[in-house]
C-alpha cells in the first residue's frame, strides 16, 4: 500500500524528530530499526538448524545499528554533522551487507532518491529545526530543490518476457523427495510459456535444486526447447572440488554459464580470513566450504540484446551496474525469509537501483514479487 502524500509526510517527521537529537535517541532509534529493518535476516538459520540463534541474531543486529546511530549522536556535536553522518550510511557496508540505505524512505514519495537531492533534503530538515523563527522558510527551498519533478521516460527492450510466480516453501527446495516435483513444474512453466509464443523465460535462483552441470540428460532437455524459446533459469554449479551460485542460459540449443560475484555474508561465505571462517563453517555449518565466485559480471545475449545477469543480493550492489546496462536479469529465491518483509524491501531496493542506473531489471523470485522493474 502506497500513499505519497503520507509517506511524504512521515519520511520529514522521522527525519525532523531524529536530526540534532542526543547519542541516547539515536542509540534507540538504530536499535529498533535493527530489528524492524532487519529482523528477517535470522530466519535462515531455521534451515541451518540452528533456530536457537535466532534471538540472538536478532538482538546483535539490534545492537550493531544502535551503536552505528550512537556514533553519530556522540559525533555529531551539530545538527549538520549528524545530516552528513546519517547520509554516509548509503555507503556503509558492514561485512559487505548494504541493505540499509536512509534515502529508500523516499522512494515512495514526491522526495528524489538521488543521493544529492537528498543530501539538500536533509539540509531542509536541518534548516526547519535548527533556523531561528523566520529564517526557518529556508527550508522550503531546500525541500523543495529536493522534490523527484521528473522521471525518466525508458522503453523496455522489444522481447516477450515470461516471469513466472513460484512459491515453493524453502523447508522443500532441496528435499531429495520434492526434486522430481521441482523438476517436473519448471518443464511445464516452459512449454505454457512457448504456447503463449513468449521469446524468453526466466525461472527464479535455484530453480533446479542439483548441480545442473553435472546432469546431462537435463542439460540436453533443456537444450531441445531452447530451439523454442530461451531460458534462463539458476541452479548450482560444481566444478574442481568447488561449489558455485549460478544462472544458466539456453539459447539456440547452447548453454552458457554466470557465475555469482558477490555472495551473502554468513550465507554463501564467511567474510572472515580462512582460518576464522574455516572454524565458523566447522561451528556451525557442518564444516561446509563457501561458495565460489567470478570475478567481474557477465551478460548475456538473448535475442541480440544485452542482459546483465545478477543473482538475488548481488542485484543490490553497485558493482553489477558497472557500465549502467540497460536491462538486467535478476533471479532470487526469498524462500529463506518466508513470511517477512524482506521480499517488499528487496523490491524496493532494486526500484531504488532501477533508478540510480536507468536499467530495466527483470526480476524472477522464488515466494518474492516478480515482475519489470522500471527505472
Amino acid at each position: 500500500m502506497t500513499n505519497f502524500t503520507i509517506n511524504s509526510l512521515l519520511a520529514c517527521i522521522g527525519f525532523y524528530l531524529l536530526l540534532g537529537e542526543n547519542k541516547i535517541v539515536w542509540f534507540w532509534s538504530g536499535f529498533f530499526t535493527g530489528i524492524l529493518w532487519f529482523y528477517w535476516i535470522s530466519f535462515s538459520f531455521v534451515y541451518y538448524d540452528l533456530a536457537y540463534l535466532i534471538p540472538f541474531i536478532i538482538l546483535s543486529l539490534a545492537l550493531a545499528y544502535g551503536f552505528f546511530f550512537w556514533i553519530i549522536g556522540k559525533f555529531g556535536k551539530h545538527i549538520a554533522i549528524q545530516a552528513v553522518l546519517l547520509s554516509f550510511f548509503t555507503f556503509f557496508e558492514p561485512f559487505g551487507f548494504n541493505w540499509f540505505k536512509p534515502e529508500l524512505i523516499l522512494l515512495n514519495s514526491y522526495f528524489s532518491t538521488d543521493l544529492t537531492q537528498f543530501g539538500v533534503f536533509l539540509l531542509g530538515i536541518v534548516a526547519l529545526k535548527a533556523l531561528p523563527k523566520w529564517y526557518k522558510l529556508c527550508a522550503i527551498v531546500f525541500l523543495g530543490a529536493s522534490l523527484q519533478l521528473t522521471l525518466p521516460s525508458i522503453i523496455s527492450p522489444q522481447i516477450d518476457v515470461e516471469l513466472p510466480s513460484m512459491n515453493i516453501p524453502q523447508s522443500q527446495r532441496w528435499d531429495q523427495k520434492y526434486q522430481q516435483e521441482a523438476i517436473k513444474l519448471n518443464f511445464t512453466l516452459i512449454e505454457q510459456a512457448i504456447a503463449k509464443g513468449k521469446d524468453l523465460i526466466i525461472l527464479p535462483e535455484s530453480a533446479f535444486p542439483l548441480y545442473l552441470n553435472q546432469q546431462p540428460a537435463l542439460m540436453d532437455e533443456l537444450k531441445n526447447y531452447s530451439h523454442h524459446i530461451a531460458i534462463v533459469t539458476g541452479s548450482l554449479t560444481y566444478e574442481n572440488g568447488n561449489f558455485f551460485n549460478s544462472s544458466y542460459l539456453f539459447q539456440e540449443g547452447e548453454m552458457q554459464v554466470a557465475h555469482k560475484i558477490v555472495l551473502v555474508p554468513f550465507g554463501e561465505e564467511v567474510p572472515f580470513p580462512d582460518f576464522i571462517s574455516t572454524f565458523v563453517n566447522e561451528i556451525f555449518f557442518d564444516g561446509a566450504k563457501d561458495y565460489q565466485k567470478a570475478k567481474t559480471p557477465h551478460d548475456f545475449i538473448i535475442k541480440g540484446i544485452p542482459f546483465r545477469n545478477a543473482i538475488c543480493f548481488e542485484a543490490t550492489k553497485d558493482l553489477l551496474y558497472s557500465g549502467k546496462p540497460g536491462a538486467m536479469i535478476a533471479i532470487s529465491n526469498n524462500a529463506w525469509f518466508t513470511p517477512s518483509t524482506e521480499q517488499t524491501l528487496q523490491n524496493l531496493l532494486l526500484r531504488l537501483y532501477a533508478r540510480k542506473y536507468q536499467t530495466v531489471i527483470y526480476h524472477s523470485a522464488n515466494a518474492g514479487k516478480s515482475g519489470i522493474i522500471l527505472p
